[in-house]
């Protein structure tokens, strides 16, 4: 994310949808309170892959936070949840699994939507924090 040099910012995504893009960025400026209007944009999903499940919603979002803040995430940390209109973290589906591939990949903390708790047991592999809105998880993963 960078200012734009034009009257029109860019909006450029590979690997990942572009109108969900545009809807993340609305939910960031409406219910984050981030000024998006004169940045430049750019996701990039590396390996040349496409991806379309709406967990990844709440990684790129916080991507976009922390390059505009220019603060970086947590290195050891990451974040699953799909986002909704209002800035609320919507349920995903096969939390355990996720759960433990990032235990597996190595990372020490996961931030998933607050309602899959209700239903998951965690083991204590990895520390799990749940949220209900982005505001929430922007806290968390940047202080």
């Amino acid at each position: 994310m960078t200012p734009t040099n034009y009257g029109m910012p860019q909006r450029t995504s590979t690997g990942f949808d572009y109108r969900r893009l545009a809807l993340l960025l609305a939910v960031l400026e409406k219910r984050v309170g981030m000024n998006l209007g004169q940045q430049d944009v750019f996701v990039n999903v590396a390996g040349g892959i496409r991806i379309d499940e709406p967990a990844v919603d709440l990684g790129i979002a916080v991507s976009i936070a922390s390059s505009l803040r220019d603060i970086p995430v947590d290195s050891s940390s990451v974040a699953v949840g799909e986002i909704g209109l209002g800035g609320e973290i919507r349920t995903i589906g096969q939390i355990e699994k996720r759960v433990h591939e990032a235990a597996k990949l190595g990372f020490k903390r996961i931030i998933v939507p607050q309602h899959n708790l209700k239903t998951f047991k965690p083991n204590g592999e990895i520390e799990i924090i749940g949220v209900d809105r982005i505001e929430e998880a922007i806290e968390v993963l940047m202080g």
